[in-house]
């Protein structure tokens, strides 16, 4: 069973279609002006297709693979007309998405390993801090107890940042002074959670880009440090990445897998932007799982990503 069978009530629901509320309002009206007037799936409508997800953010390389494939099922099936479109659209978008592997968690769920060590990365902005209070919240709501590891030691502000989510949440953090060795709180963190016995340790990163080299050199060091209390740590390796700032995502995405082998992706803020549909261009291009959507302030405003259930709200014209 998986999480939006168990745990998408109404609630949830209402969460994922008001964030979403300013994409699809886009996304819909692009799409209704490229078959307005139609009334068969001709070769016109699927050029003003594909410029309405093109603009809609989904990505040039994405949107040519969806075209395709419609174009596939109309020269196959003659009797197709333009009132079918908006199902072969969502289920074409649903299968650019990567599904998340066998087994794989939800806040509820029970873990692989304990403790299970989440490493979290991202440039700074993105939302990076306030995803992890959010997973610590959902971890510890589910009865889960947490441990936050503060190893981005270059800004100051980063520490003091996830000391106050650590207070509000009620969790414990491992840190130390800034300009310490990030990999030194990576180990202090593992230990601790191992010692302690806490289900979830997450730990944050530098979110820095300008040197590439040294952002792989930190991250592989901060892993192999992991692994000399846990052998198989970091568990997950979350890359955050800004929704609202649309194709300049996909850039991060590329330079952060670039630099380490990334497992999971989260999107935040996709409620106050209209620029949502870079989630399927993330997902496609890079084959990774998104874990998790921001769509609100709220702690519970982080949900755990399913595509079906993102895809038919996109198509939600209730408001």
């Amino acid at each position: 069973m998986g999480f939006f069978d168990k745990l998408f009530g109404k609630k949830e629901k209402e969460s994922l279609d008001q964030g979403l509320q300013k994409t699809k309002e886009g996304f819909l009206s692009k799409i209704s002006k490229a078959v307005i007037g139609k009334t068969v799936i001709d070769e016109e409508v699927l050029d003003d297709l594909e410029s309405a997800l093109v603009g809609a953010d989904v990505g040039i390389d994405t949107t040519v693979q969806i075209i395709d494939r419609i174009e596939k099922r109309v020269a196959k099936d003659k009797y197709l007309n333009i009132n079918e479109l908006n199902k072969i659209l969502q289920e074409e978008i649903e299968l650019t998405l990567t599904d998340p592997p066998a087994g794989a968690y939800t806040f509820t769920s029970d873990l692989p390993t304990k403790p299970y060590v989440i490493l979290v990365v991202g440039v700074n902005g993105a939302g990076k801090t306030t995803t992890i209070g959010k997973l610590a919240y959902n971890f510890k709501l589910a009865g889960k107890s947490v441990l936050l590891g503060a190893a981005d030691t270059f800004r100051a502000a980063a520490v003091d940042q996830l000391t106050i989510w650590s207070e509000r949440v009620g969790v414990p953090i491992v840190k130390q002074p800034m300009g310490s060795d990030p990999a030194s709180v990576a180990f202090d963190a593992v230990q601790s959670g191992a010692a302690k016995g806490a289900d979830v340790v997450i730990i944050d990163t530098a979110g820095r880009l300008h040197n590439k080299a040294h952002l792989m050199d930190e991250l592989s060091k901060i892993k192999r440090v992991m692994s000399k209390i846990i052998p198989d740590a970091p568990h997950e390796v979350l890359l955050v990445l800004d929704g609202s700032t649309g194709q300049n995502a996909l850039e991060q995405a590329k330079q952060f897998t670039a630099a380490t082998e990334v497992t999971a992706i989260t999107v935040t803020k996709l409620d106050g932007t209209a620029k949502g549909g870079v989630v399927l261009a993330i997902a496609n291009q890079f084959k990774i799982p998104v874990k998790f959507i921001g769509v609100g302030e709220k702690m519970t405003d982080l949900l755990v990503f399913n595509k079906h259930e993102f895809v038919s709200s996109l198509f939600n014209r209730e408001k």
